[in-house]
């Protein structure tokens, strides 16, 4: 069990990978969403997008939220078509995306080679109202294989989520919960290789490493980087505590 992150661009360290060296993609990209208009998607920072103007936090804002619906796609496909080539065969490929960009991330998964297996709803209990209409209380999983799945193993996991982002301890803006992303992991295979090209503050690592498996990160923040190695060390110093025991 350990972890290697990359610091950099994600396309660029990606294309470093070896061929066939992971065995699922669990990822959370920018979404490139959160506008009403073209404008409002391409020229504020995530922060603006992402954050209300009443919130108490400072959290850092992070990179890559600047592309256009086309850009986007292109973008993500080229990226996906690295994860599949670095991706063993019957690896899941996992992509967490927004509502506005759900049916560009289904096409750019399969226009990478990825088979698309469906869509999994994430509901987030803590999520704001909205005056006038439906609460948007829902991110999406879309989710995909390597050729076709193994059907050797004995895995059944679900097919919805429920959660609401972190709020205690809460580093990263757009902060996955934990015990979601270890149901996820387990799409990996015991003492296999997770990838998640956008670490952020590691909690994908972190995961991975809590369910038994490697992972290998990108994160091209310095900060988020710096942020997600302090974690997923402190995560491997625990388990060696909790497996040393008490001294006698």
């Amino acid at each position: 069990m350990g972890y290697t992150l990359h610091r950099g661009d994600a396309l660029s360290i990606l294309k470093t990978l070896p061929d066939e060296s992971v065995h699922a993609v669990i990822t959370d990209p920018p979404y490139n969403s959160g506008g009403r208009t073209s404008a409002e998607r391409t020229s504020r920072t995530a922060r603006a997008k992402y954050v209300t103007g009443t919130a108490r936090h400072t959290l850092r804002t992070f990179p890559g939220e600047n592309r256009d619906q086309r850009a986007y796609r292109a973008w993500l496909t080229d990226l996906l078509t690295q994860c599949y080539r670095a991706s063993v065969e019957h690896a899941v490929a996992c992509v967490f995306t927004d509502w506005r960009q759900e049916p560009t991330t289904t096409d750019a998964l399969q226009m990478a080679g990825w088979t698309w297996q469906g869509t999994m709803p994430w509901i987030k209990p803590a999520s704001r109202p909205r005056r006038g209409g439906f609460k948007q209380s829902s991110e999406f999983i879309v989710w995909g294989v390597k050729g076709s799945l193994d059907t050797t193993r004995d895995l059944y996991l679900p097919g919805d989520y429920t959660a609401s982002q972190p709020r205690k301890d809460r580093v990263h803006i757009t902060q996955k919960p934990i015990d979601v992303m270890r149901t996820l992991v387990r799409a990996c295979p015991e003492d296999g290789v997770v990838l998640d090209p956008f670490t952020g503050s590691g909690t994908t690592g972190i995961a991975a490493l809590r369910e038994g498996r490697r992972f290998v990160g990108i994160e091209l923040s310095e900060h988020y980087a710096t942020l997600a190695e302090k974690r997923m060390a402190r995560e491997l110093r625990q388990d060696e505590v909790e497996l040393v025991g008490p001294e006698e």
